[in-house]
């Protein structure tokens, strides 16, 4: 049945609380909040490394049509 709903991905509240008790024991209350801050880091790098590239590619592909003219 558990299985069932994370494959669903109904996750409901206890399932949250359960998934934050265990991360809580697996790192402790001293660790949570540097691994949450790395985290956010690389959520961050990974959106401006996607928004340059979207920007790199726009910006090539008007040196293209600027070229074939």
């Amino acid at each position: 049945m558990i299985l069932q709903t994370i494959f669903l991905g109904f996750v409901g509240p206890w399932q949250w609380i359960i998934i934050g008790l265990a991360i809580l024991l697996l790192f402790g209350g001293k660790k949570l909040p540097e691994l949450m801050k790395g985290l956010g880091t690389g959520i961050k790098e990974f959106k401006n490394a996607t928004t340059e590239e979207e920007e790199d590619s726009k910006d090539s592909d008007k040196t293209n049509k600027e070229d074939k003219k």
